[in-house]
């Protein structure tokens, strides 16, 4: 099994590679133990179900021309059908050690199982014509679709699929995880991802959010030393009161939403404060004991919530930035939140990202590291298929989803989940991942169909599978 606390890009992995060919392993011993192991799970899963292997002309197809003989030998009924004449060496002894039969990718007949082998890491263009015609038409003809590596016409670094690809049952990454195997809109089409392990060794700036390691509070631990949250209300300040719930039961040590109107506290243990101006706000948020600061949810958009946003801005504790105030900021949001002194978190979804954006990058994870190089802020792009990105360029995403999150109020509560975990913690890239994790596991926790109020009611139990 693969470590799928680290992904290699299409660029990292040609690097991993050559370090292994550097200590003394060829390309023709590392593409049979790929072959080999990844038709050893082809035959776990679907034992002699006829198979044909579809082939491209570099390395992913040497790979299914192994896979196919050590199918052949198993004593399953294979057959390959290869896009043209291989183009690397290994490949072509690859093909010259098949001792099946071969036939042209747009004469063959489709089988019950079908590999796709034709092109994997490193694909950049659009397959097209005739070959996408042919791919399409003997992958779903088959009962089970396996892709090796990556479905041919996914590219491998930023999810984006470069073709209509057909869907696939099974996936098996070659050496390492790829960023295409947990990002959308390709993770849909994978069906289950697995890893097969050829000893490739190497680190690179992405991982997979990983169940965090929490400490219990200590006995001489109190109300401020837990972290004291600071929720900013504003006109809909059912959006701040879900916050201040998922801040509290998240494991803040005591929580407080400041608000312009009087509102009735969604807890008796969270206190509401009064203030008037946006000078009284930013007298509020100086008190040296508050550990977290959260602005945006029901904030606003008008006059009002500008003055606030700015007063929240200039607080020293650490900032969570969320919803109407990312609006309000818009593409000022790079200049505004790098001026700033504090760590700062943004949590935009799609909608709120695309207000912010100045430069256009298409690809949302290059843009989501380049926004968090120049805010210095940590960068959390909400969907099905969470980013995380901080300064230096690491970026890790969520590989754990919960469709029902698609939820009005449940953005609210990770919002609060984050300010607890930014409490005390001086890594805010570490607090964002453990607040995505735990987020998630109490939707999964929740069950189909919740209100964002009890989603607050799991974060306990989440919380405890983390001590």
């Amino acid at each position: 099994m693969l470590n799928s606390g680290y992904i290699l890009t299409a660029d990292e992995m040609r690097k991993a590679e050559r370090a292994v060919f550097d200590n003394g392993t060829t390309v023709d011993r590392l593409m049979y133990l790929a072959g080999t192991s990844a038709a050893q799970q082809i035959w776990r899963i679907s034992g002699h179900m006829p198979t044909l292997v579809a082939c491209g002309p570099g390395n992913n197809g040497g790979d299914g021309y192994v896979i196919a003989q050590w199918l052949l030998e198993k004593g399953v009924e294979v057959r390959v059908a290869a896009n043209g004449d291989p183009i690397t060496d290994a490949a072509r002894n690859s093909r010259t050690a098949w001792q099946g039969e071969t036939v042209a990718l747009d004469q063959a007949v489709p089988a019950v199982q079908f590999v796709d082998c034709l092109f994997g890491t490193g694909l950049t263009r659009p397959l097209e014509g005739l070959l996408l015609q042919n791919l399409h038409r003997l992958a779903l003809r088959a009962n089970r679709r396996f892709a090796i590596d990556l479905p041919s016409g996914v590219h491998s670094d930023n999810g984006e699929t470069l073709s209509d690809i057909p869907q696939f049952d099974h996936t098996l990454a070659l050496g390492a995880y790829k960023p295409s195997h947990f990002l959308e809109p390709s993770r849909g089409y994978m069906g289950h991802v697995s890893g097969i392990d050829i000893g490739i060794r190497a680190r690179s700036d992405f991982s997979v959010i990983q169940r965090p390691q929490i400490s219990k509070p200590a006995t001489s631990d109190h109300k401020y030393s837990r972290g004291l949250v600071a929720i900013v209300a504003g006109k809909m300040s059912g959006a701040a009161q879900l916050a201040a719930l998922a801040a509290q039961a998240s494991g803040a040590g005591y929580v407080k939403i400041f608000a312009q109107t009087d509102i009735v506290p969604p807890h008796h243990s969270i206190v509401v404060e009064r203030f008037d101006t946006g000078e009284q706000l930013g007298q509020l948020l100086s008190d040296p004991r508050i550990s977290a600061v959260v602005v945006g949810p029901g904030l606003g958009r008008d006059r009002d919530p500008r003055k606030l946003l700015s007063e929240t801005l200039k607080a020293a504790a650490p900032l969570v930035v969320d919803a109407d105030a990312l609006m309000l900021m818009g593409k000022d949001a790079t200049s505004l939140i790098a001026s700033r002194s504090g760590q700062t978190v943004l949590t935009p979804h799609m909608g709120e990202f695309a207000a912010m954006r100045n430069d256009g990058d298409r690809f949302r994870m290059d843009e989501l590291r380049r926004m968090a190089g120049k805010t210095h802020a940590i960068m959390l792009l909400k969907g099905p298929d969470t980013m995380i990105a901080n300064e230096q360029g690491k970026v890790a995403i969520s590989d754990a989803r919960c469709s029902w999150l698609s939820t009005a109020g449940t953005g609210d509560v990770l919002s609060g989940i984050i300010a607890t975990r930014l409490s005390g913690n001086e890594n805010a890239f570490v607090a964002a991942c453990a607040a995505q994790w735990l987020h998630t596991r109490a939707a999964q926790l929740a069950g189909p169909a919740f209100s964002p109020e009890g989603l607050v009611d799991q974060l306990p139990q989440a919380l405890a599978e983390c001590l």
